[in-house]
């Protein structure tokens, strides 16, 4: 069992976008009002999120998210890690800890932004304190492996994960990136569900659009593929209708039982 919930589906702005005043922007569609791009994954026996952005908070308490036992990051990017501070409501006791695992250019980067949660020095009752884990290959959350993917996105050091239980591969999530390497495409052969980050129609410099996610979509032949991390260039329903019958446009709120 694998269940996985979009907590936000947006480019690192949202939508709507602050003083824009498009037809997407201003759109009734609950569909289109984007937070920034998270998921919460369930399992039998583990619960985790992937990436924290500025709206965590309000992502929990729409989810109504009680239990978490680690949070993986993407990378370092203001609007992967800016809601880390309200991870301080999680953990299995008063003052114990969450395990963060990420690559160690972020780990790096998540210390100095927030230097008080990993020192100690924000050590009071009921605050969970991070617990470092540098991912370095394929680890285990319970039953779940996770197998950890190198994509690029420009400069940044970006990390995709597959999830897999029992010699099946379930689901990859690939936020931000421009191009899967030849190890990645073999690592995600045979995937059931792909996850993927598309924020805009035109060619990106660090992104991939959405006519490249197709074209991956294709290659690797998943089940079905979801497109999010997804900007304003993307009306919800006219968009679907452009897509492959087996490619959708995820949306906040969406749940996937897999």
């Amino acid at each position: 069992m694998l269940a996985i919930t979009f907590l936000g589906t947006g480019t690192s702005m949202g939508v709507p976008m602050i003083r824009c005043r498009c037809e997407v922007c201003h759109s009734k569609d609950p569909r289109d009002q984007r937070l920034r791009s998270s998921i919460y994954v369930q399992t039998a026996d583990r619960s985790w999120v992937v990436d924290t952005g500025a709206e965590f908070r309000i992502q929990v308490l729409r989810a109504n998210i009680q239990n978490l036992d680690a949070v993986l990051y993407s990378h370092s990017h203001a609007d992967h890690i800016m809601g880390f501070d309200d991870l301080r409501r999680f953990g299995s006791a008063p003052g114990g800890a969450i395990p963060i695992y990420a690559s160690k250019e972020t780990m790096q980067n998540l210390q100095i932004a927030f230097s008080y949660a990993f020192s100690g020095e924000a050590r009071f009752p009921g605050y969970v304190l991070p617990e470092p884990h540098l991912i370095l290959g394929p680890f285990l959350l319970g039953k779940t492996e996770i197998h950890p993917i190198r994509v690029e996105h420009g400069n940044a050091h970006v990390i995709a994960f597959l999830f897999r239980q029992a010699g099946r591969s379930v689901a990859a999530y690939v936020s931000d990136c421009k191009r899967v390497g030849a190890e990645g495409l073999k690592t995600l052969e045979g995937v059931d569900t792909l996850i993927l980050g598309t924020p805009c129609r035109r060619e990106h410099p660090t992104h991939m659009n959405m006519i490249e996610g197709i074209a991956l979509a294709k290659r690797l032949s998943p089940r079905q593929t979801y497109f999010t991390h997804l900007s304003h260039d993307f009306g919800h329903a006219i968009t679907q209708k452009e897509l492959p019958e087996n490619v959708f446009l995820a949306h906040d709120g969406l749940r996937l039982g897999l």
